[in-house]
């Protein structure tokens, strides 16, 4: 159990004021520096932050309840899935984490109906669902070279 609270929780980074925004910064930060040459290794990571989230999600609702703000391992998927296959520059970074941060907390086009799936899978899908919308937004940019 206290694995998946450490990686649910991002290393304690859950336990701060803010906390989905600083672990979306730290996966903006890694994004930066360590996958600049391998989107398929952030799609790997992709996959690997999803499923650890999924169960994190279902074993500690019986702990924390539901969606519990101490779980950010799903803002890490959310920024993922918003930076896959955009180029590498901090603009593109910090527009994607305005888009991203944007769509978690307005949840426009559905996003919240995503929450209200059980355990595991609504703290995961409804950031996920962010991630593609600011992905969107962000390929749009990025084909109308608008930066």
């Amino acid at each position: 159990m206290f694995a998946l609270k450490i990686a649910a929780t991002v290393g304690g980074v859950g336990y701060l004021k803010g906390g989905g925004t600083i672990a979306a910064l730290l996966y903006v930060l890694c994004w930066y520096l360590l996958f600049p040459t391998s989107e398929w290794f952030a799609v790997a990571v992709l996959w690997l932050v999803l499923l650890v989230g999924v169960v994190a999600g279902n074993r500690l609702e019986a702990h924390w309840g539901k969606d519990s703000s101490r779980i950010v391992l799903d803002e890490v998927a959310g920024m993922c899935c918003t930076l896959l296959f955009i180029p590498h520059t901090l603009l593109y970074a910090g527009c994607g984490l305005v888009l991203f941060r944007f769509f978690d907390i307005v949840k426009p086009f559905y996003i919240r109906e995503a929450e209200k799936l059980p355990g595991g899978w609504g703290v995961m899908l409804d950031d996920l669902a962010a991630g593609i919308c600011a992905s969107l937004l962000l390929q749009i940019i990025k084909a109308g070279n608008l930066f």
